[in-house]
C-alpha cells in the first residue's frame, strides 16, 4: 500500500518546468532543424496601401543559397484567405485576407515575398535583391474617419470600412431598463470619452514555424498557444486532409494572446514546404513581431452614466469604435464583444446599453491581447466610478460600495445577462484597504495639496471583476464563435504504477505540468513526482482547444481531474474483484483501495499492474486503467478583487511614480499559490506598462513609427514597484474545485488603479483625464493646458465628454 502524503492541492510547488528551461534545456521552435531544412525569410511592404505594379525577384533567385523566390501572384490560386472564426453579425464583412499580398498591400508589414535559402543569412540577403514597384493609395488610419462618406476604403470591393455593428440592449433582451429613459431621468450624468491605445504582445520567444513535409504527415512546429486550431484551420485554409497534418507546440516562450493566431507565416511555410518537398523554417525578428504579429486593443470608448445625487447608477450606456486593423484575424471582431458583459462590472446596474462599430484601417491587424476586451471595458467603468464620484464630492471607495453586488447577493444575473456565482467584494476591499492604509494616504494626500507640494500624491482604485474559462459552448454559439468552450483530457496509469496525463490545454509559462500534476497527485494517492503531462502535440493530444481566457485550469484542469475519477472508478471494479469483495464496499483513500471495516487494502500500483498482465479481471473489463473526460462548463468563471495604488505625481516635470501597490484577488481555490503569485505580478506588469509606457505609434503615413523595442517602451522590473499582494478565498461553484481564472486578472486590474491614481493626484488642478500611456509629456501638457485654459476645481468635471447635473442633454 502506498504511504499517506501531504495534499498536494494548495501546495506552494516549484514548477517542474523551471530547472530544464533555465539552464537551456529547451526546446524552443527555433532550436528544431531537421535535415535539409532550407530557411525563410519574408519581405514586407513598407508601405501601408499600395497596388503592387511589379515584383522583380531575378536577382534574388540568382544569389548564392536561394533555392526558391514566391510572390503571392505564384500562390495565388492555392493559398486561400486567413481565417476569422467569429461572425459576430451576419452581415459582418469578411475581406478575403491572403498570408501573401497578391495585387494590393493593406499595411505596413505585410508579407509580399518569400525567399528561400540553404541559411537564414543567405535568405535576408536576397531580400534586398527584390525590387517591388507600389503606387501608393490613400491611407485611412482613424477609426472616426475612416467612417466618414468620402473616407478611403481599406477594402474597395467592401464599399464600406465599417466591419460590422453589434448591441446589446438590457431592455430589448429583458435583463433591465431602457438605458435612454434611465439618463433622461438621471439626476446627475455624467460623459466621457476615452482611448484604450494600440499595444503590441511583445511576447519574449519571436514567433517561429519549422514545416517538414516529408514523413507521413506533414509536421508543423508552431511558437503557437493553439496547435489544435492551427490544426484545424490549416487544414480548412489550404485542403489538406486533416489526419495528414500534425501540429506541435515545444517550448513556447509567452504569448499574451499574441500567439492565438492561424498566421500569415504558418500558411507560407507550409505552402513552401510543399513546393519544395524540403523542410522549411521561419523565425521572425524582433522588428517583424512589431509590425506584422498582431496588435491589441485599440478603442475609443464613449460612456454615458446616469445616477440619483445619492450615488445610486441607474443606468449605464456604452458606444464603441474598435479598430481591425487591416484585416480580420482569428477573433479579432469579437474582441470588444467579450467587453460588452463587462462593462457592468461588479455593479447593480438596472438600464445598459452597449454598441460597437468595428472599423477598417491601413493598421496592423489586431485580436486577443490578455485579458482581450475584458480589459478595456474594466478600465472604462472604473474611470468612470472616478468621474462620477468627482462630480458628486463622493469619496470614489464609498461610490462603489454603495453599488456593489453584496456578498450575501450571489448567485446574481447582472443587466448584461450573466449569472455571477460566487464573490466577496466587501472582503477583498477589506483586506486591500487594510494592507493600504488608505485614509492615512488620503490625509497626506490632503497635506501636500494644502501646502502646494510640486509632487502632488494620487490614489488610484479598481474593483473589478471579469468572465473568464471562456466556456460554455452554448453560450459561444449563441455569440457565433465558431468552436466550442470544452477541454478534453486522458489519465493512464501504467504498469508500474505511474501516471501519464494527456491535456488539450497548450502552455506557454503557465505552468500547467506542474499544476495539473498537483492535481491528480492528490485524486489518485501517488506522489508529484510521478506525474508526467504531456501537451501541445497533436498526434500525442489530438482533442483540445488549447490555452488562452484563463480558461486553462478551470476547464481543461477539470477535465484531467474528471479522467482521473474516471480511472478511480475503473480501478475499483478490479480492486474489488482482487479482494474479493462487492464493489460497493470497496473505498479508495490517499492512493489505496480497501475493504470498509477491514484492513485488507491493495494499492493503485498494485491494480494497474494487474490490469497490465490481466490474468485474472472482471468480466467485460479491459486490460488498461486510463480513461478521457471532456469538460464543458454550465458557466463562467468570475474572479474578483480590489486594486488600490498610491503614485507620486511631479507637477513641474510631469513624471510619474507609484509609490505603493497592493492587490487582492480572489480567485477562488488555489491550486499553487507560487503560480498564482506569478501569474499575478505577470499581469499586473503588464496592465502597469499600458497605463504609463507602451503604446503602438504610426505616423500619417502608416507607418508604425514604435517598430523597436527601444521605441516601444517594455518595462523592465527596474521599472515597476514592489507589489504588496493577497488573496481572499469564495470558491467558485461551477466547477468541484472551486477554482476560477487568474492568468489575466492582474491586467485587466491595474490599469484602471493606476490611471485613476494619476488623475485623483491632479484632479484640483482641474485635470480630469490624461490620455494612456501616461507619459511625463502627457501628463504635463494635462497640467499646463489646464492652467493656460484658467480651468478650475470646480469646472473639472467636463473632461473629454459634459456634465449635466439637471437631467438633460448637453
Amino acid at each position: 500500500m502506498t504511504s499517506v502524503q501531504e495534499r498536494e492541492l494548495g501546495r506552494a510547488r516549484r514548477r517542474k518546468e523551471d530547472a530544464r528551461l533555465i539552464t537551456g534545456r529547451t526546446r524552443w521552435t527555433d532550436n528544431i532543424t531537421p535535415a535539409g531544412t532550407l530557411h525563410l525569410a519574408i519581405l514586407r511592404s513598407p508601405v501601408a496601401h499600395a497596388r503592387i505594379t511589379s515584383i522583380d525577384t531575378e536577382e534574388a533567385r540568382r544569389m548564392s543559397g536561394v533555392e526558391a523566390v514566391i510572390t503571392g501572384r505564384d500562390v495565388a490560386d492555392e493559398q486561400g484567405s486567413l481565417p476569422c472564426a467569429w461572425p459576430i453579425t451576419e452581415d459582418m464583412k469578411h475581406p478575403a485576407a491572403p498570408a501573401l499580398a497578391v495585387d494590393t498591400v493593406r499595411f505596413a508589414g505585410e508579407a509580399v515575398a518569400v525567399v528561400a535559402a540553404r541559411s537564414a543569412a543567405e535568405a535576408r540577403d536576397a531580400l534586398d535583391a527584390i525590387d517591388v514597384e507600389y503606387e501608393d493609395l490613400p491611407v485611412v488610419l482613424d477609426m472616426e474617419s475612416a467612417l466618414q462618406p468620402d473616407s478611403p476604403l481599406v477594402h474597395p470591393d467592401l464599399g464600406t470600412n465599417r466591419n460590422a455593428t453589434w448591441t446589446f440592449d438590457s431592455a430589448e433582451a429583458g435583463t433591465g431598463g431602457d438605458v435612454e429613459q434611465a439618463l433622461a431621468d438621471a439626476e446627475v450624468r455624467v460623459e466621457r470619452t476615452f482611448r484604450q491605445q494600440r499595444l503590441i504582445p511583445a511576447f519574449m520567444e519571436p514567433r517561429s514555424v519549422v514545416v517538414d513535409p516529408t514523413g507521413e504527415q506533414l509536421t508543423v512546429w508552431s511558437a503557437t498557444q493553439v496547435p489544435h486550431i492551427v490544426r484545424t484551420m490549416l487544414a480548412m485554409t489550404l485542403g489538406i486532409p486533416e489526419h495528414k497534418i500534425r501540429v506541435i507546440a515545444p517550448d513556447v516562450g509567452g504569448g499574451f494572446g499574441g500567439k492565438l493566431q492561424v498566421t500569415p507565416e504558418e500558411v507560407i511555410a507550409v505552402l513552401m514546404a510543399r513546393r519544395l518537398g524540403r523542410p522549411v523554417k521561419w523565425t521572425e525578428s524582433r522588428s517583424e513581431t512589431m509590425v506584422a504579429a498582431h496588435h491589441g486593443r485599440d478603442q475609443v470608448q464613449k460612456l454615458s452614466i446616469a445616477a440619483r445625487r445619492d450615488g445610486t447608477i441607474t443606468g449605464l450606456k456604452v458606444e464603441l469604435l474598435a479598430d481591425m486593423g487591416a484585416y480580420l484575424r482569428l477573433v479579432t471582431p469579437g474582441v470588444p464583444i467579450l467587453g460588452a458583459f463587462m462593462f457592468n462590472a461588479i455593479y447593480k446596474i438596472p438600464a445598459y446599453r452597449f454598441s460597437c462599430t468595428n472599423v477598417f484601417t491601413n493598421k496592423t491587424p489586431t485580436d486577443a491581447y490578455r485579458g482581450a476586451g475584458r480589459p478595456e471595458a474594466t478600465f472604462a467603468i472604473e474611470r468612470m466610478m472616478d468621474e462620477l464620484a468627482a462630480e458628486l464630492g463622493m469619496d470614489p471607495l464609498e461610490l462603489r460600495k454603495k453599488n456593489w453586488i453584496r456578498h450575501d447577493e450571489f448567485p446574481y444575473t447582472t443587466v448584461s445577462g450573466l449569472t455571477y456565482d460566487s464573490g466577496n467584494y466587501e472582503a477583498a476591499t477589506e483586506r486591500a484597504l487594510e494592507l493600504f492604509g488608505y485614509q492615512e494616504l488620503r490625509e497626506e494626500q490632503q497635506r501636500r495639496r494644502d501646502s502646494n507640494d510640486p509632487v502632488q500624491l494620487g490614489i488610484g482604485i479598481s474593483t473589478y471583476t471579469e468572465m473568464c474559462g471562456l466556456a460554455p459552448s452554448r453560450v459561444l454559439g449563441s455569440l457565433s464563435y465558431g468552436a466550442g468552450g470544452w477541454e478534453h483530457a486522458s489519465v493512464r496509469v501504467l504498469p508500474t504504477g505511474k501516471v501519464e496525463v494527456v491535456t488539450g490545454t497548450s502552455p506557454h509559462g503557465q505552468g500547467h505540468v506542474t499544476s495539473w500534476s498537483q492535481v491528480v497527485a492528490d485524486r489518485l494517492g501517488v506522489p508529484f513526482e510521478d506525474v508526467e503531462i504531456l501537451h501541445g502535440d497533436t498526434q500525442s493530444s489530438p482533442k483540445g482547444l488549447d490555452t488562452y481566457g484563463s480558461r486553462s485550469l478551470v476547464v481543461g484542469g477539470i477535465a484531467v481531474l474528471h479522467a482521473a475519477d474516471k480511472v478511480v472508478e475503473k480501478a475499483r471494479k478490479i480492486a474489488a474483484h482482487m479482494l474479493e469483495c462487492a464493489e460497493d464496499d470497496v473505498e479508495f483513500t490517499n492512493g489505496n483501495f480497501g475493504v470498509r471495516g477491514t484492513d485488507r487494502a491493495i494499492s493503485l500500483p498494485d491494480v494497474a499492474l494487474a490490469a497490465f498482465t490481466a490474468h485474472d479481471l472482471p468480466e467485460g473489463v479491459e486490460p488498461s486503467l486510463d480513461a478521457d473526460a471532456t469538460f464543458d462548463p454550465e458557466n463562467f468563471s468570475y474572479p474578483h478583487g480590489t486594486h488600490l495604488c498610491a503614485v507620486e505625481v511631479d507637477t513641474e516635470t510631469g513624471e510619474v511614480k507609484i509609490r505603493k501597490y497592493v492587490c487582492v484577488d480572489d480567485v477562488g481555490k488555489v491550486v499553487n499559490p507560487l503560480i498564482v503569485e506569478g501569474q499575478v505580478h505577470g499581469g499586473l506588469a503588464q496592465g502597469i506598462a499600458q497605463a504609463l509606457y507602451e503604446e503602438a505609434v504610426y505616423d500619417e503615413s502608416g507607418t508604425l513609427t514604435t517598430a523597436t523595442l527601444a521605441d516601444y517602451l517594455v518595462p523592465s522590473a527596474a521599472d515597476l514597484p514592489e507589489f504588496v499582494t493577497d488573496r481572499t478565498e469564495t470558491p467558485a461553484t461551477s466547477n468541484p474545485l472551486g477554482v476560477k481564472g487568474v492568468g489575466e486578472a492582474g491586467t485587466i486590474a491595474s490599469t484602471p488603479a493606476v490611471v485613476n491614481g494619476v488623475v485623483d493626484a491632479l484632479r484640483h488642478l482641474g485635470v480630469n483625464d490624461v490620455e494612456m500611456p501616461c507619459s511625463p509629456q502627457r501628463v504635463w501638457r494635462a497640467i499646463t493646458g489646464t492652467r493656460s485654459s484658467g480651468t478650475t476645481a470646480s469646472e473639472a468635471g467636463g473632461g473629454l465628454g459634459s456634465i449635466d447635473t439637471q437631467g438633460g442633454a448637453q
